[in-house]
């Protein structure tokens, strides 16, 4: 009988000696020729951040209506081309966008067109809102937009003439005041019985009517307020819309709507603060809902620059600075404009409230009364604390103030002669 190997044998002395340890290698051993090629686990991979369910999706454990349908897309070969569509009006441009298969984890870009970052907002501006007809001018203003500006603005004035030229020019207009939704919109006039009696628009206009010897017919005794959703501001064609007040507003979407059109269509919106000074509620409130007015990405609120006809070419010749408002506040005029005029003008130092204190056919402050006792062009409150709580209300201040309205105001009236007059032809 052959020597077994001294090794083996030990191993086999060790199996037959511990019949635990034999019976569990057996064992042990079967299980793994058996389940070796078997899994017993599948990887559990991490749900997406939207899962899709029942007309909606789930994000932080929620229910999301209205979510797209997940639904399996054969991957296909997409090209875009933007050859074939308009120019947009940033320096910026692709002729053409070629892609792969529509997997996020599979994108290529043609190596020949570099990427471009572009974050800003599509809103369309408020010029692309009119429809383009005919040859277009620099500021972007069609023979269609001019002829509709025309019809708007034709009626404000007789004759032509700018400058000091307009103190033989006749105008007629009527002023009002923007009765929007929310805010204090009457904080600079007198209310009775819905009608506006006295204020900042009726003593500033009485005195345009009296210093131009009434050529200009500003219907001083007949100042309204209107409702910024209301049609009847198209009927009515005002050469601008004076809106004031001290208190954060919005406007509705149909205010917003209105006050497009109106702006399109040659108006003019007037913004005062009703505090003089930046960052008050009405300030900060003014100018965001402007920026719904005028969404244009590339126009903001800009200062009127020292050499702008207002102060160059007006009414008053020698008002030619800004004239210090309420509390000595002297910020700039700032605009914005459409088709290269002004849109919106907004003055932050509260002429409206220092128009409240009016002036007399002398120039010295009006202190008339009515048959109720009541001051017929004064603000009591305001005049009382004159040199406490409001300051800057001298009558010389008070002067240049209000030629400077008148300034302002002519220059509304006249601002869109030469330029519908030069307008391309359709």
């Amino acid at each position: 009988m052959a020597t077994q190997d001294p090794l083996i044998q030990k191993i086999l002395d060790k199996f037959s000696q511990s019949r635990d340890f034999t019976i569990s290698f057996v064992l042990h051993l079967i299980i793994v020729m058996i389940f070796g090629t078997t899994v017993l686990f599948h990887a559990v991979q991490e749900p997406a951040d939207f899962e899709g369910g029942e007309g909606g999706y789930v994000q932080g454990g929620e229910v999301q209506a209205n979510a797209p349908q997940q639904t399996d897309v054969t991957p296909q070969e997409t090209t875009f081309d933007v050859s074939t569509v308009p120019t947009p009006t940033n320096t910026s441009s692709l002729s053409a966008i070629t892609t792969s298969a529509p997997n996020a984890l599979n994108f290529t870009m043609s190596p020949t067109i570099a990427p471009v970052m572009n974050n800003t907002p599509t809103t369309p501006s408020a010029a692309q809102m009119v429809p383009a007809a005919g040859r277009v001018s620099g500021d972007g203003l069609t023979a269609a937009a001019a002829s509709q500006i025309k019809a708007f603005t034709g009626g404000w004035g007789k004759g032509t003439g700018g400058g000091t030229g307009t103190r033989n020019r006749e105008f007629e207009f009527t002023a009002y005041i923007g009765q929007y939704q929310g805010g204090d919109w009457n904080s600079t006039v007198r209310v009775i019985k819905n009608e506006i009696v006295t204020g900042s628009l009726p003593n500033l206009l009485y005195l345009m009517s009296f210093w131009s010897k009434d050529r200009i017919k500003t219907n001083y005794k007949n100042v309204k307020a209107i409702k910024l959703d209301s049609d009847e501001i198209f009927s009515v064609k005002p050469p601008f819309i004076f809106l004031t007040g001290t208190r954060d507003f919005k406007l509705t979407e149909r205010e917003v709507e209105n006050l497009q059109k109106y702006v399109r269509m040659g108006g003019c919106i007037w913004g005062d603060a009703s505090l003089p000074g930046l960052r008050s509620r009405f300030d900060i409130a003014f100018r965001r809902e402007m920026k719904r007015v005028i969404p244009d990405v590339d126009k903001n609120f800009e200062p009127l620059p020292v050499n702008h006809p207002i102060f160059t070419k007006n009414y008053f010749p020698e008002v030619k600075d800004l004239p210090s408002g309420l509390n000595y506040y002297k910020d700039p005029i700032q605009v914005l404009r459409i088709y290269g005029e002004i849109g919106i003008i907004y003055t932050s130092n509260d002429y409206g409230d220092m128009w409240q204190i009016g002036l007399d056919e002398k120039g010295q402050i009006d202190a008339r009364r009515d048959k109720n006792g009541q001051y017929v062009a004064i603000n009591q409150v305001l005049y009382n604390n004159r040199g406490v709580y409001v300051r800057n209300l001298t009558v010389e201040a008070l002067t240049a103030s209000f030629k400077f309205g008148t300034n302002m105001v002519v220059h509304l009236l006249t601002r869109w002669e030469d330029k519908v007059r030069t307008a391309p032809s359709l």
